[in-house]
């Protein structure tokens, strides 16, 4: 059921950024390029974090020659993909957010479709690559491999229906990102912790198939060795709630 259909003011986005000076510009170039044809009040919020190539400076001329909406911000120590979202978050202005990579393989189009769902009333839109109508492009199979496994034990642990849960490119209103506070996981793992949390804990949340494509640019910051134990620490953290809170963390209200 969706919990309302009250009209979303700014959608901001997320795009946590290191040594991202190369992929940036076609980027940010792109999102701002289809957010504006649409129409959609926005701002895109690149976080640095702790970059050592010329990231800084390639978005602070972005933003004074081609991007007003573009907000840098750099991210303090300690650096790590989920401290730079939680920063971003609490850097942000929009009642509505998306997270999206730095390095072009989300779709802007696909973040639109997002908006216009969250409008609809939804608290959650989640992409998945993995249904009808989803693709990829140029996926390193080693790595496909270990997120078919991945996301198959996180579906089978929480009983959701949802097939691509480790995917960052995911859309939200601000008040159910604030309801699955507070956030702990400093890494990709944050990825998980959102999306699973707003489920257990009652937000309302649909599926539409999505694409993406690799890199042209730079290196994968995703270490899949460094991982598994993070995610699943993040997972059984989460499955604990679920099984053992007595819906201490539900969400009772909604968002009107």
């Amino acid at each position: 059921m969706i919990s309302c259909n009250k009209q979303l003011r700014l959608y901001s986005v997320l795009i946590p950024a290191r040594d991202e000076e190369e992929s940036l510009p076609e980027t940010l170039a792109d999102i701002y390029s289809l957010f504006t044809a649409a129409g959609i009040p926005h701002e895109i919020v690149v976080i640095d974090d702790g970059s050592r190539d010329k990231t800084w400076q390639v978005l602070q001329n972005l933003k004074i020659t081609s991007i007003p909406t573009l907000t840098p911000v750099q991210n303090p120590e300690p650096h790590g993909f989920g401290r730079a979202i939680i920063y971003g978050l609490d850097h942000s202005h929009g009642d509505a957010v998306v997270i999206m990579m730095a390095d072009a393989s989300d779709s802007p189009a696909d973040a639109i479709k997002y908006w216009h769902l969250l409008n609809e009333g939804w608290d959650c839109v989640f992409g998945s690559r993995f249904i009808k109508g989803g693709k990829v492009i140029n996926y390193p199979k080693v790595k496909l491999w270990v997120n078919r496994v991945a996301n198959f034990l996180v579906r089978l642990g929480f009983r959701h229906g949802l097939n691509d849960t480790t995917n960052a490119f995911k859309a939200y209103r601000r008040t159910a990102v604030d309801g699955c506070r507070p956030l702990i996981a400093p890494h990709f793992n944050l990825t998980v912790e959102i999306p699973l949390k707003a489920i257990v804990r009652g937000f309302t949340w649909t599926v539409i198939p999505i694409s993406w494509k690799n890199r042209k640019h730079g290196v994968a910051k995703l270490k899949i060795k460094e991982m598994g134990s993070r995610y699943f620490f993040i997972c059984s953290y989460v499955w604990l709630e679920k099984y053992f809170s007595r819906g201490d963390y539900k969400h009772k209200g909604n968002n009107s």
